[in-house]
């Protein structure tokens, strides 16, 4: 455990790239949901170095120059990883969790070399002008949990895709309490606007997944 200089209490997810470095993402032992690494991110993270996007031999990078934006980023390990390939991102999530998503784009600065990253506040369903054009890409893990969010993450989504953007939405199934109801209710809502796709786990890092945990590619629909 370390504690930095403001006081407050630290610890570090360690997530090896195939390249060997150490993506160093820092944690609080205390705070809400957003200040955790959950499994569903280390999965998209590890997803974006599958051969599919990034294969160096063959010269293959679908993130070098892409612009992205990560929604409920929390520690922002995603966003880091897209960073570390060659995207210029920027991590979204709300007012308090910025301090963790700055110490963490800090920590891992030296591994961004071609490509570049940025924390912003979004709230969703609020205003995306600073974030447009629409991204290339839209990147979330683990952001179906909350009722409330639900319609308001959906408009986010609306409001920042074009129809050239791919949303990749990795989520851990879960199936105690509402999580079944408000994942449906996600689902109902997306799919009037866009199509889902899921990757299959064949697809995914042979290491790094799991049976409970979807990746969806989600596209706007050319009539919306």
């Amino acid at each position: 455990m370390a504690e930095d200089a403001d006081g407050s209490e630290y610890f570090v997810r360690e997530i090896e790239k195939n390249d060997g470095c150490v993506l160093r993402v820092k944690q609080c032992y205390l705070g809400d949901v957003g200040c955790v690494v959950w499994d569903a991110a280390i999965v998209l993270a590890k997803y974006l170095e599958t051969k599919q996007f990034h294969d160096p031999p063959s010269g293959v990078n679908t993130w070098a120059d892409r612009r992205v934006v990560e929604l409920g980023a929390g520690t922002g390990v995603v966003g880091l990883m897209a960073a570390t390939l060659g995207a210029q991102v920027t991590v979204t999530d709300l007012e308090d969790l910025q301090p963790l998503l700055r110490v963490n784009i800090q920590e891992n600065q030296a591994l961004i070399s071609s490509g570049s990253i940025a924390a912003k506040v979004l709230k969703w369903g609020e205003d995306v002008s600073e974030f447009l054009p629409p991204p290339h890409f839209v990147l979330m893990a683990d952001c179906i949990y909350y009722e409330q969010s639900i319609v308001p993450l959906v408009e986010s989504l609306k409001l920042l895709s074009g129809p050239e953007t791919c949303i990749i939405c990795c989520y851990e199934q879960r199936t105690e309490g509402i999580n079944p109801k408000v994942e449906k209710r996600f689902f109902e809502l997306l799919q009037q606007s866009f199509n889902c796709e899921e990757v299959p786990t064949d697809k995914h890092d042979p290491e790094f997944q799991s049976p409970d945990i979807h990746i969806i590619h989600i596209r706007k629909k050319a009539f919306v």
